[in-house]
């Protein structure tokens, strides 16, 4: 039996911080735990993982391997939030997190999202009536934009000028159930 091209090139998994990531370009870079060179992140290894953008300073674990242009990342296995992103919406602020936590995770997609405007709104599935997406909740959630037509799960919550998401999180990173239905 022989191996093919990819099984002889070795991946080696890393913890680092995402330094910048920029969705219209296509690419943005990790630094590893511990130093070392800048780690290319491409779009496509980050779609592999179900997200289409991931926020600045956000924590991700990835399977990395050497090429002739330098240290590439393969594969995602995990993104957190960055540390210490609060949101500045007062709807939010002034909401007890562990009610925001026992809110049920809901099923959209994106409507629009303009990450110069700093907001958008998603349709949650079998609801006509839009929630609004603030880019604030986006940080908070690990994600830095969110493209038209894009499958999410939020929490959404009753704000001061209607529904919001309180929490966003890419589609494919939500584990359902043994029932088939969302986590709680």
């Amino acid at each position: 039996m022989t191996q093919s091209k990819d099984e002889l090139i070795e991946h080696k998994r890393v913890s680092g911080t995402v330094k910048w990531f920029d969705p219209v370009k296509g690419f943005g870079f990790v630094v590893a735990d511990g130093g070392s060179a800048d780690i290319l992140l491409h779009v496509n290894v980050l779609r592999n993982f179900g997200q289409s953008s991931v926020a600045d300073g956000a924590r991700i674990e990835l399977l990395i391997q050497e090429t002739d242009r330098g240290v590439q990342a393969s594969a995602v296995v995990s993104v957190a939030p960055p540390e210490g992103v609060q949101t500045s919406l007062p709807d939010i602020i002034e909401m007890d997190r562990d009610e925001i936590a026992r809110s049920p995770l809901a099923p959209a997609r994106i409507k629009w999202f303009d990450k110069s405007k700093g907001f958008g709104f998603a349709n949650t599935f079998g609801r006509s009536d839009d929630v609004f997406v603030h880019m604030d909740v986006l940080r908070q959630s690990g994600l830095s934009d969110l493209a038209p037509g894009e499958a999410i799960v939020i929490r959404v919550i009753n704000g001061k000028r209607g529904l919001m998401a309180a929490e966003v999180r890419a589609w494919e990173t939500v584990i359902l159930t043994e029932d088939g239905s969302l986590p709680a």
